[in-house]
């Protein structure tokens, strides 16, 4: 799937003139946590987000004034200017973040996680020939995830190609067991080996249960044996 599949299309927008208090109501009237922020021409100048909004002076959220001592220690002067525009700036484009990530509609949705990972993203823009055709949010992700549940298996498996199958799941991990660690009977796995970590317990939990047709897994797995010191 790409962005193209997910993407939301209805799109709530600001401008840059509009005013902090505008964009506050349409976050709390759309129920939505952020928006791209467009020029005259449509096109996307920035991101204003509810963090933007959060240190205000107009409810007393404005950062706590230090001592100068300390202010001249942990900030520049530069740092001092921006913060006051955030949390005195009468527009949108006063507050807004103006490196704007966006995405192409033919990104996959592992890359768009991984960017929003890494970038600690809500949301991102989806643009085409640079105009904005949609967003996709977390939630849109989370949405993709609830449509692609796998639905029952119907037929039956026998152990041998079971236990196979198992195998090739774990394949490529470094916490994977051996073949000889894997044991299916009627449809129940059966796993021995050594393990160091609760991790590795659920990861081989998991790869094993994941498999098309297995009714249940046993653990017969173990931690290293530690010999006390004398």
């Amino acid at each position: 799937m790409r962005a193209l599949d997910i993407m939301t299309t209805s799109i709530v927008t600001a401008t840059p003139d509009m005013t902090i208090y505008d964009a506050a109501r349409l976050f709390v009237d759309k129920h939505i946590s952020g928006m791209p922020v467009v020029d005259a021409n449509g096109k996307v100048v920035g991101i204003v987000s509810q963090r933007d909004l959060l240190h205000r002076v107009e409810n007393g959220t404005g950062h706590a004034t230090r001592p100068w001592l300390l202010e001249l220690l942990l900030s520049s002067p530069r740092e001092q200017a921006a913060r006051y525009v955030k949390e005195h700036g009468h527009v949108v484009g006063d507050v807004m973040c103006d490196q704007v990530i966006s995405i192409s509609e033919d990104m996959p949705l592992d890359q768009i996680a991984d960017l929003m990972e890494r970038r600690h993203l809500k949301f991102v823009p989806v643009l085409k020939d640079g105009e904005l055709v949609g967003i996709v949010s977390r939630s849109n992700l989370i949405r993709a995830l609830a449509s692609a549940a796998p639905a029952l298996d119907p037929i039956s498996h026998d152990d041998a190609s079971l236990r196979d199958a198992i195998v090739r799941q774990m394949q490529g991990q470094r916490w994977r067991l051996p073949k000889q660690g894997v044991l299916v009977k009627d449809g129940v796995a059966h796993l021995w080996g050594v393990i160091e970590s609760e991790e590795e317990k659920r990861a081989i939990h998991i790869a094993a249960e994941g498999v098309p047709g297995v009714k249940r897994v046993e653990y017969h797995l173990e931690f290293p044996s530690v010999i006390p010191t004398l």
